[in-house]
């Protein structure tokens, strides 16, 4: 009996738009009924895939999915400065319609949007630094993005939290969000020479402070929480990985100059004898939810790994898909089956 008052208590608190405080009050109830977080990353880039999902979303649950981490990035029709999102992207009442199938069911919804690096991909470059091109960490470098692997924003240009963060509140806005992850990982081009503002600059210090700023804002601001992938707080040299789990460009140091509260997705994708992240980031005191990709048996070691520090600041699993399962197989993918069985509890 206590726990379906429970559940009818998330359901009335997280059914309704949220407005300031209750935000807080939407993410306590979901807490008290998710000790463990069994999550699902995926993107979603228009209205048409998120009432797929929807679809799927009640298969989902039954599978014991809690959380779903929605990749947006650039695909969200933003109404807030023009010209930075997709006319034919997902709106914000497909937002809205999402973020209720989700909680109807007991989901609870997070919004992706990739910060810092990973603003172009192959030849093409995303819309930030296509409008302002003066956001561009190397500006007027690397031609049709050859030779490089993603183009990032300039942590220290005056203007760039301004947009960012007014793209970063229409997303947690259409989605009533009480969390917001903001990406972050493989930045390879930092700290620049042809950044007239971050050259010379210590790598380490110049993310920390793009990590500070998104965290006074989502943080502080929003009263939302935040999330970040983990590979540029780990120190290759330390943990053994490789660069792109790992920072090989200086920007490990930054593990001691970021806040605490953070909640950091420790993504491995293979199998390995020991993943020494797992300990060495609880032991810096963050939350630590550790993330696998397509394989089963590496899911598996993974889980292993984190299970032996289960409890507390252990969160559980986050299954990413990157475009390896569509949306209507997702509940009978191999590595999610595997991993809503192994944390079951």
């Amino acid at each position: 009996m206590k726990r379906l008052l429970l559940s009818l208590l998330l359901l009335l608190v997280c059914s309704c738009p949220l407005h300031g405080g209750d935000v807080p009050r939407q993410l306590e109830g979901w807490r008290k009924a998710n000790p463990v977080w069994r999550g699902i990353q995926l993107g979603v880039g228009d209205d048409k895939s998120a009432q797929a999902l929807a679809t799927e979303i009640p298969k989902l649950a039954v599978l014991g999915v809690n959380v779903l981490v929605i990749e947006i990035d650039y695909q969200f029709a933003f109404q807030s400065l023009p010209g930075l999102g997709s006319e034919k992207g997902l709106t914000k009442e497909g937002a809205a319609r999402l973020a209720r199938a989700c909680r109807e069911q007991g989901i609870r919804p997070i919004p992706l949007f990739n910060c810092l690096g990973h603003q172009s991909w192959a030849k093409t470059t995303f819309p930030l630094l296509v409008k302002y091109p003066e956001f561009d960490e190397t500006p007027g470098q690397f031609p049709d993005n050859k030779d490089i692997y993603c183009r990032s924003w300039c942590p220290q240009h005056p203007d760039v939290n301004r947009v960012v963060f007014a793209l970063m509140d229409e997303l947690v806005d259409a989605f009533s969000a009480d969390a917001l992850h903001v990406g972050l990982d493989e930045v390879l081009l930092i700290a620049s020479e042809h950044c007239p503002r971050c050259k010379g600059g210590d790598p380490a210090k110049l993310f920390a402070k793009a990590v500070n700023d998104l965290h006074a804002h989502l943080v502080g601001k929003r009263k939302v929480e935040m999330l970040l992938w983990g590979d540029r707080l780990l120190d290759a040299g330390v943990v053994g990985y490789g660069e792109w789990e790992s920072a090989k460009n200086g920007t490990h140091r930054a593990i001691d100059l970021v806040p605490k509260d953070l909640i950091v997705c420790d993504w491995h994708y293979e199998k390995m004898a020991e993943y020494k992240s797992i300990p060495l980031l609880l032991e810096k005191g963050f939350r630590v939810w550790p993330s696998g990709w397509n394989k089963v048996e590496p899911t598996e070691a993974l889980i292993a790994a984190a299970q032996k520090h289960r409890g507390g600041r252990m969160l559980g699993h986050l299954c990413t898909t990157w475009g390896a399962v569509k949306i209507p197989q997702l509940a009978e993918w191999p590595p999610i089956v595997t991993a809503m069985k192994r944390w079951a509890n």
